[in-house]
């Protein structure tokens, strides 16, 4: 459990208003909204922060993440950026740290020829959108990011795009639940009911209970429709300023980004494989990553090696998170967020929280509604 997290003292005759159960970003912010309505909030999770959190890149980014397919969860992720700006502002206020959150947009990028047409059909499916992006060639793409190869055929520069920094976010989280006096319960679920979060030692008792532990959901609440997509990612040490924007590239139509921080730390990612909870790091997987972002940014060959890791990403048929109401009275579901979950943290956060307090969510909530599976 971060440092900041210090836990008021649970016990067994202890009822909470609401139980939140799984401490990523998602569940954390989920949590720091309710105490901020007034609800004595549990948080349970026995490594808060430390999941798929700890291994995401951190891009608040639906533009340069749109798809063909997808544009209920493009417009989804363009009504939580616009609350990004107040969300951290307030969340550092109330924990009295920095998230490094930066606002320089993203830079997509066309390694050949086949690449950049790719790239020009995206660019004219968003246009039909009304997304802002503009169209620039090599030359361009160079004169922002002089560390760029030569060889780089064009790209597109999403200006409204952003990033923070998860592991600075999830303590930051913590320290403002702390400071809202929430309880800290560091041992996992193991089984859900109306009321009643067992645990392998105990239980946790709350009048409204909300899953929120990504893609070990399924485990919780048996038949929800997540599943675990790996994500191999690296993280290499450099200069500050090596990168200032966030690059994304198309590398022989195989996508691949570098995500810059304040202290000089590059994020290189991610791969998409459908291998269950395996956890391993394979040679296959960081030399694709290196291999791809070398084409596009050959400095990186000479940066340090200083992290490799995998997690899983809560992924759903349609791509969609799931949050809502699910068939047990007064217990909740917030999971499914793919590769969107920080980005989409505000929003969920928010929308929970109506829910939790008898209020009206937003209309966009309405696609995310956890029973159009059934």
């Amino acid at each position: 459990m971060p440092e900041s997290a210090i836990s008021e003292s649970h016990t067994p005759n202890s009822v909470f208003d609401v139980a939140v159960v799984g401490a990523g970003v998602v569940g954390l912010s989920i949590a720091w909204r309710a105490a901020l309505r007034g609800l004595r909030v549990a948080v349970v999770d026995p490594d808060p922060g430390r999941g798929a959190t700890y291994a995401s890149a951190g891009m608040l980014a639906p533009v340069s993440e749109v798809t063909f397919t997808e544009e209920p969860l493009l417009r989804l992720g363009l009504a939580s950026l616009a609350r990004w700006p107040s969300f951290r502002t307030e969340l550092e206020e109330a924990s009295g740290r920095a998230v490094d959150y930066r606002t320089d947009g993203t830079l997509e990028l066309a390694y050949d020829s086949d690449d950049l047409a790719q790239l020009d059909d995206l660019a004219a499916f968003e246009a039909t959108l009304g997304l802002r992006v503009e169209r620039l060639t090599g030359r361009e793409c160079r004169k922002r990011e002089p560390m760029l190869a030569p060889s780089i055929r064009g790209g597109l520069l999403a200006r409204d795009d952003a990033w923070v920094d998860p592991r600075l976010l999830a303590p930051a989280l913590c320290a403002a639940l702390a400071r809202a006096r929430a309880t800290f319960v560091a041992e996992p679920a193991v089984k859900i009911q109306s009321g009643l979060v067992r645990l392998a030692g105990g239980a946790v008792r709350a009048e409204q209970i909300v899953v929120a532990a990504g893609a070990r959901s399924a485990a919780l609440l048996p038949g929800l429709p997540v599943r675990p997509v790996k994500g191999q990612i690296l993280r290499l040490r450099g200069p500050r300023g090596f990168l200032s924007a966030c690059v994304r590239g198309w590398v022989h139509g195989v996508p691949v980004y570098l995500v810059p921080r304040e202290n000089g730390e590059i994020t290189l990612g991610a791969t998409m494989e459908e291998q269950g909870f395996d956890p391993r790091v394979t040679a296959g997987g960081v030399y694709q990553l290196l291999r791809d972002a070398r084409d596009l940014v050959p400095g990186i060959a000479e940066l340090e090696l200083a992290e490799t890791r995998a997690g899983f990403r809560p992924g759903t048929p349609d791509n969609l998170p799931l949050i809502g109401a699910t068939g047990l009275p007064g217990v909740y579901v917030a999971t499914g967020h793919h590769r969107a979950g920080v980005l989409l943290s505000p929003v969920t956060a928010d929308a929970v929280a109506d829910l939790l307090t008898g209020a009206a969510g937003p209309p966009l909530l309405a696609a995310c509604d956890p029973a159009r599976f059934e």
